[in-house]
């Protein structure tokens, strides 16, 4: 990886890779429908945003942000124990409504090419 990328980048990726695996391991969520969208780390990476993305219902997307809101100290000390860092960021989870953003357009952008 080249040395001209921020740590701060460097390090959210690996935060987000790390968490994808954690999130595996927790029971009750479904981690199939659960993806790791992004993370925004700051500079001085002591806080972490975590956007997520939710395949299913409105009631898969409250029962998984209940989960994440419940087990946020636990990935955390997870977190701190599979990487190396001197102190591991405070997490915050954001839910991601990106991709629903994005077929709203399409379907939008499929309608009009259908009245023409």
């Amino acid at each position: 990886m080249s040395s001209s990328y921020k740590r701060s980048t460097r390090v959210g990726a690996l935060i987000q890779h790390e968490v994808s695996n954690i999130l595996r391991d927790i029971r009750d969520l479904n981690a199939g429908l659960v993806t790791v969208m992004g993370v925004k780390l700051t500079d001085d990476l002591l806080s972490c945003r975590i956007f997520y993305s939710v395949f299913g219902n409105e009631e898969d997307k409250k029962k998984a942000a209940d989960i994440l809101k419940d087990n946020t100290k636990a990935v955390r000390h997870r977190l701190a124990v599979n990487l190396n860092l001197r102190r591991t960021p405070e997490i915050t989870f954001i839910y991601d409504d990106i991709n629903e953003s994005a077929s709203r357009v399409f379907d939008i952008l499929k309608k009009i090419e259908d009245e023409k």
